[in-house]
């Protein structure tokens, strides 16, 4: 074997003390004693699959000021993250097969972890699944207009669901409805009309919609970034080929806290109410929800000063969304089943990809952590380009090493390796 580590893993939903044997990039064995080329003991800290994160904005091509796939999954690579997911709301927009290879290209010379696409599937290109699917990893549909949105008419769903059926690739679905969204829409001064101007309702349509025109088909379909008590409630008896997300946003912050600027924390769907919040949280708890998701979507703090109307909604994450779970994990919030769960093996399901657990024949992604390396985030600690964050001063517990399909990628919170070494997951 090339490498083995040795600590206290979490295997099969539990720790102990073992010795995880990789080679040629994968798990190949897990056992009380190995042997191998290299070995390397962490002695008092856990081995955890690393994350995936299934919902980025990384703005390449055509808006880096904010983000590029380097500083983005760097980010990343620094929160634990091995794996993400590129939305397709880029300029141009990822709805094509020839823009989506030049995505990948940018990707692939620049991105430091692994990563995947999707297609944006909008009116003008909603024939054309099965020719798309060759060259990405999902689908994006946007029923409700937000940063750059490629919007599809509801009554375009079923036959996409149809199509997306027969070449068995999943749909993410941005669920608030474009009509509710017009019959409320308003000059926005706070968080608050901002909540008004895409009230729950919305949401709730939307994800009906997305329930009645799927009751047909098997087609994997993904509820992004769930932010209300009305959706939940809708999804809590969904049928098992529809899950639903979460973000680290929608379930530790709410629109009635005081924040220092409001348009900092404006975002498609809004902060909600702190029941919703509250509720969110509480659905992770109780395995109602599948997957924390960052939902990634950085601007310049220049841009989100402006007035609150004008100011572009979205806010990072990528980097801190490991970090605030392990800590909140810690803490008792959650188990690590389930933390593992969430941010790991079920983003891995989702995708097909054999990432996301400490398994024989899976990816050798694995994040070592150190529970008593306690930190608060601040903004000049990060790596995203928009260099800020919304969780400034949230307690958390960043990893401490990160290895990459075997490869040591970060070893003492440094990096190790050049942009580029991530890989397209698709192939």
């Amino acid at each position: 074997m090339d490498m083995i580590l040795e600590g206290k893993a979490f295997v099969n939903g539990s720790f102990e003390h073992c010795c995880i044997g990789i080679s040629n990039g994968k798990i190949l064995s897990i056992k009380k004693i190995l042997k191998g080329d290299q070995h390397l003991i962490f002695k008092n800290k856990l081995l955890l699959p690393a994350a995936i994160d299934i919902h980025v904005h990384f703005r390449d091509p055509g808006m880096t000021a904010k983000e590029d796939f380097a500083t983005g999954s760097l980010a990343a690579a620094y929160g634990g993250t091995s794996c993400v997911c590129d939305m397709p709301n880029t300029l141009p927009a990822t709805t094509t097969i020839q823009d989506i290879i030049k995505k990948k290209t940018l990707a692939n010379r620049k991105s430091f972890v692994d990563f995947g696409v999707y297609a944006g599937i909008t009116d003008a290109n909603s024939n054309s699944l099965s020719s798309l699917a060759q060259h990405c990893n999902g689908f994006k549909i946007y029923l409700g207009s937000s940063t750059n949105a490629l919007l599809l008419p509801p009554n375009k769903l079923m036959d996409v669901f149809y199509q997306a059926s027969k070449v068995k690739k999943p749909l993410f679905i941005h669920a608030e409805d474009e009509s509710c969204l017009l019959n409320h829409k308003k000059v926005e001064h706070t968080l608050a009309d901002h909540l008004q101007g895409r009230p729950a309702v919305c949401e709730e349509q939307a994800i009906q919609k997305i329930l009645t025109a799927s009751s047909s088909f098997l087609t994997p379909i993904h509820i992004c970034h769930l932010s209300s008590c009305e959706g939940l409630e809708l999804l809590k008896k969904r049928p098992t080929h529809i899950t639903c997300g979460v973000t680290p946003h929608h379930t530790l912050l709410n629109a009635e806290q005081h924040f220092p600027s409001q348009s900092c924390y404006k975002v498609n769907p809004p902060l909600r109410t702190r029941l919703d919040k509250e509720s969110l949280f509480d659905a992770l708890a109780h395995d109602t929800i599948d997957i924390l998701e960052s939902d990634h979507a950085p601007h310049t703090l220049e841009e989100k000063q402006q007035e609150f109307d004008a100011a572009p909604s979205g806010v990072p994450g990528v980097e801190t969304m490991v970090p605030l779970f392990l800590y909140l994990t810690k803490k008792q919030q959650l188990s690590f089943q389930q933390m593992t769960s969430l941010l790991c093996a079920r983003p891995g399901e989702i995708l097909a990809v054999p990432k996301g657990k400490l398994q024989p024949g899976y990816d050798a992604d694995i994040m070592v952590v150190d529970l008593k390396k306690e930190t608060k985030i601040t903004a000049d600690m990060l790596h995203s380009k928009c260099g800020w964050t919304p969780f400034e001063k949230f307690p958390a517990i960043f990893p401490l090493h990160l290895f990459i399909r075997g490869e040591k990628l970060i070893e003492d919170r440094e990096i190790q390796v050049s942009r580029g070494f991530g890989q397209y997951i698709g192939e």
